[in-house]
């Protein structure tokens, strides 16, 4: 208590008491002198009295308040403990994961390694028939057919991704992975150059295995950001009906089979039509790992829907100007347990029933999106979404094929000048 406050408290004590010492004067004949001694006296023992008992209970408030703050410190003590033993748990078990994934990236590493070493008689034999027919190709064959082994032996072999995208928000669902070779000046050549003279030099198997191995790492890139994110790869259905490559490219999927959600498989409407029963059973136990197909290059919508949906075709791409041109009175409708006279905005719907999502690719223009859009199509693909465009330098080394696999094809594609 402040000092003034006890002097004022002492004054009014004595005053009290000076009161009654008059009072014992004039009622009781005290001496006045001795009346007033007695008063200051008890005032002043009043006054210390009450100043006593206020520090007494200042004190214990001051205790109490110590206790409390020293209760305080433990519990704060105590967090700390606690967010440090926490944080020594999340630092252990971030280098846990780390160290597992680097385990499991080694282990897949090792896998295809493997695969590649199995794989790879198989890609020589091919390449080592480049040479015979060669002899019976076209000058203009010829040089295509050597740009191409020149680009496998030099490893100059890209990806390209296009974006696959919901309608009408336009969000990236899938890509679509495309191989693209490149001449010694850094010319791409093009698909159309290449792909009849590849195809009977039996090396669209090799181009096809280039564009697995890196679909399969991207994806796994892919998934750390966002597993609903797939890529559509394309494979030859050269490399479907091949009893001796076939095993190896499925035990290499089985080996990769958490990817099975992630990777559709993509073949020519015209190749699956006329698929043989070696291809039919291949696509088969693809399906049984969980992997879907998609079918591009569709020149109608005349699709025998019980069909792809028991082949595991989750997919079917129809050039959105020929969709546009079904989709009218009297236009070609799917084959289904349905009477085949399907309004054109139901079209969409009856796939969807039997698994099937139609895309429109090749779509260039926005007229074209918003006439698609009235038939509720559940995908796009084409320029005016995103044109194919070569992935990073750095994610192109990161996905390359191992060195191993380089080696094979070098040795293997040895022939003439």
């Amino acid at each position: 208590m402040p000092i003034f406050a006890h002097v004022m408290l002492a004054l009014t004590y004595i005053t009290a008491c000076i009161v009654g010492g008059a009072a014992l004067h004039r009622y009781l004949g005290v001496d006045l002198t001795i009346a007033g001694l007695i008063a200051a006296a008890a005032g002043l023992g009043f006054a210390q009295f009450h100043s006593v008992l206020t520090r007494n209970g200042a004190g214990k408030e001051t205790d109490d308040r110590l206790q409390q703050l020293r209760d305080d410190v433990k519990k704060v003590a105590m967090r700390m403990d606690e967010a440090e033993r926490r944080a020594d748990e999340l630092r252990e078990e971030f280098e846990r994961e780390i160290a597992d994934r680097r385990e499991t990236l080694v282990s897949e590493m090792r896998g295809l390694e493997t695969m590649i070493s199995r794989m790879s008689d198989s890609f020589e034999t091919r390449l080592s028939t480049v040479r015979a027919n060669g002899a019976q190709t076209s000058a203009a064959g010829s040089s295509a057919l050597e740009a191409v082994r020149d680009a496998l032996r030099q490893n100059r072999v890209d990806l390209h991704l296009q974006p696959i995208v919901t309608l009408p928000q336009r969000r990236v669902r899938f890509y679509e992975g495309f191989t693209r070779l490149r001449r010694a000046d850094g010319e791409i050549i093009m698909p159309g150059e290449f792909l009849a003279e590849a195809e009977s030099a039996g090396l669209l198997g090799v181009v096809d295995n280039m564009l697995l191995f890196r679909c399969v790492q991207i994806v796994r890139r892919l998934s750390e950001r966002d597993r609903r994110v797939g890529v559509f790869c394309n494979v030859a259905m050269s490399s479907l009906e091949d009893e001796t490559y076939f095993p190896q490219f499925l035990e290499f999927m089985r080996e990769n089979q958490d990817l099975a959600g992630s990777m559709i498989f993509e073949i020519g409407v015209r190749h699956f039509n006329n698929r043989s029963s070696t291809a039919a059973r291949n696509m088969g136990r693809l399906a049984e790992l969980g992997f879907r197909f998609s079918l591009d290059k569709g020149e109608g919508l005349d699709f025998d829907l019980p069909e792809l949906q028991s082949s595991g075709v989750r997919f079917v791409k129809v050039s959105g100007e020929r969709l546009l041109s079904e989709l009218v009175p009297g236009g070609q409708r799917p084959v289904s347990g349905i009477v085949r006279s399907i309004a054109p905005q139901d079209v969409s719907a009856v796939f969807m029933r039997y698994g099937v999502d139609l895309v429109a690719e090749k779509v260039e223009d926005e007229k074209s999106v918003i006439e698609l859009l009235d038939f509720e199509i559940p995908f796009g693909q084409g320029h005016v979404f995103g044109a194919p465009r070569p992935i990073k330098g750095s994610l192109l080394e990161e996905t390359a094929p191992p060195p191993e696999f380089i080696r094979r094809v070098k040795a293997g594609s040895n022939i003439g000048a």
